[in-house]
């Protein structure tokens, strides 16, 4: 089939501006309860944008691992690409693709790194491998082989079999700070809902229907 010719009804929910949530953040914290029910797969990974200086943006999957009033969080390689991007423009832009629900959620915002301690709260809590894994991979970097972060992986796991995994000083947290959020909920005849949340200079949140 061509792919052109492929296409799927959006007739799942519709968005009415009377269920909107006065704050974004509240409204995004329905929606992400709805997709964890609802089974969708990995709910809070999202797409993250960045360009640099040289304008040339790149896009990748990264995953939400908190998210409060002051923003969304996620944690990287202090050196990878994403985070030389960051520094050299710290604005970003964030994709939830819920496609089961035949909704998404866009958010654009200043990107600002977390403390230590923030870091080291969520270093803490991940598995074990994974805590091995921040200590030998040098993010966005040419490798060789395989075989060689699988050596490395070794050896830091033989260098630390005797204690707790410490953290790495390359690697970090993000948290964007939104200043958009756009809810949209497909509808049929592409006559989509589309709300925007844009933050006042007051604190508050204007809400705008957008065309689809």
């Amino acid at each position: 089939m061509q792919i052109g010719l492929q296409r799927s009804e959006y007739d799942s929910g519709k968005l009415d501006r009377d269920d909107l949530k006065a704050s974004p953040l509240e409204q995004f914290a329905v929606w992400f309860a709805q997709a964890c029910e609802s089974k969708v797969v990995e709910p809070n990974a999202m797409s993250l944008a960045t360009a640099g200086v040289d304008n040339r943006p790149l896009v990748r999957t990264v995953l939400l691992k908190s998210y409060d009033e002051r923003g969304f969080v996620f944690f990287t390689n202090l050196e990878s690409r994403k985070a030389r991007q960051i520094k050299e423009n710290p604005q970003a832009s964030l994709l939830f693709p819920w496609l089961a629900l035949q909704r998404q959620v866009i958010i654009n915002g200043r990107v600002e790194k977390i403390s230590t301690t923030e870091t080291l709260a969520y270093f803490l809590t991940r598995p074990r491998g994974s805590q091995i894994g921040a200590w030998i991979s040098q993010q966005s970097s040419v490798v060789t082989s395989r075989q060689l972060l699988e050596t490395k992986w070794a050896e830091m796991q033989r260098k630390f079999s005797e204690g707790d995994v410490p953290l790495p000083s390359w690697w970090g947290g993000f948290r964007v700070v939104p200043r958009e959020i756009e809810f949209w909920q497909g509808r049929v005849n592409r006559l989509h809902d589309r709300f925007l949340y844009t933050k006042q200079e007051d604190g508050s949140w204007r809400i705008e229907r957008l065309a689809p």
